[in-house]
């Protein structure tokens, strides 16, 4: 029999707590804990070995995972639902905890999720990610984009052969000016750059259809506010893209490439979008790169 005594010293630390309330929503792996509560594996699984001996939650193999379920009795879990009234992450982990159920729930995502773990494993003559990028670009059919953080316009100019008008911003002087030179000898008069921080995009209020960061957000002081002026410049029913980098620990990305943050977590990143206003929000990880240190890409897409 469960001591009540033992079981009420568990739910009074903070971090069991919320991995119990999350637990008694659904059966979760550590990954995803880890995802929803942005803690490490290590701290996670001695709190569920905790939990696990004092028969508050079990777990069962799923291929590789270890999947924990909650096995608390009804008498507790009252407790804990009042307790987690307290807990002032309670309403972002619920948040955390949807998102990682929709992902879950999205077979097409999955689907293609292991199409994209093959594709390059065996040489096809011609066949490339970048070319596949450039082929997709050719049927965006968006009337006027706005690329945030542009640098010096590659994927601008891809995309100005499609939209009615691309707008470019960033915020180095010397990148505008040789992002418009090559617009000009590309003879893309559609292709507009302006000088600006993607934090205080200079373009107007519900004018774009498509805003994208393609590995930009993690260079903006406040990246919250970015995704912000996003939402601020799409029309009603826009579409937003954020191409970034996956949340990592390589320390010498701030110098080498005056990097702000260190990449994003999926659910940290779809938080953000999420409370900008937008709907719809959806991420993956869609590429990793093979030598070190193994820089992951990370989409998240999602409407206004």
């Amino acid at each position: 029999m469960t001591s009540i005594i033992n079981s009420l010293k568990m739910i009074s630390d903070p971090t069991r707590l919320r991995i119990l309330l999350l637990l008694e929503e659904e059966s979760l792996s550590v990954a995803e804990l880890q995802q929803i509560l942005g803690m490490g594996q290590s701290r996670i699984s001695t709190q569920l070995s905790q939990l696990k001996k004092e028969s508050l939650v079990a777990d069962h193999r799923s291929g590789k995972n270890n999947i924990y379920t909650s096995q608390i009795p009804p008498e507790l879990s009252k407790v804990t639902q009042q307790a987690g009234k307290e807990l002032p992450e309670s309403a972002k982990d619920r948040s955390s905890l949807q998102h990682i159920l929709r992902k879950r729930k999205d077979q097409v995502r999955a689907y293609f999720d292991n199409l994209a773990g093959k594709f390059g494993r065996e040489y096809v003559p011609g066949r490339s990610w970048k070319g596949l990028a450039e082929a997709m670009l050719k049927i965006l059919n968006y009337d006027v984009v706005a690329d945030l953080g542009a640098g010096e316009g590659t994927l601008s100019q891809l995309i100005a052969q499609r939209a009615s008008k691309v707008i470019a911003i960033d915020s180095s002087k010397k990148m505008v000016e040789f992002g418009q030179k090559l617009a000009t000898e590309n003879n893309l008069p559609n292709l507009e750059y302006r000088l600006g921080d993607i934090e205080s995009p200079p373009i107007d209020d519900a004018s774009v259809d498509l805003a994208i960061f393609s590995q930009a957000l993690h260079h903006a002081k406040q990246p919250p506010k970015a995704i912000a002026e996003a939402h601020r410049i799409l029309k009603p029913g826009g579409r937003l893209i954020v191409l970034d980098l996956l949340q990592h620990s390589f320390e010498k990305a701030r110098e080498l490439y005056y990097d702000t943050w260190l990449g994003f977590s999926e659910v940290e990143l779809a938080e953000m979008i999420t409370q900008s206003g937008f709907a719809d929000v959806e991420t993956a990880i869609v590429d990793r790169e093979e030598i070190p240190p193994h820089f992951q890409t990370l989409l998240a897409t999602a409407s206004k």
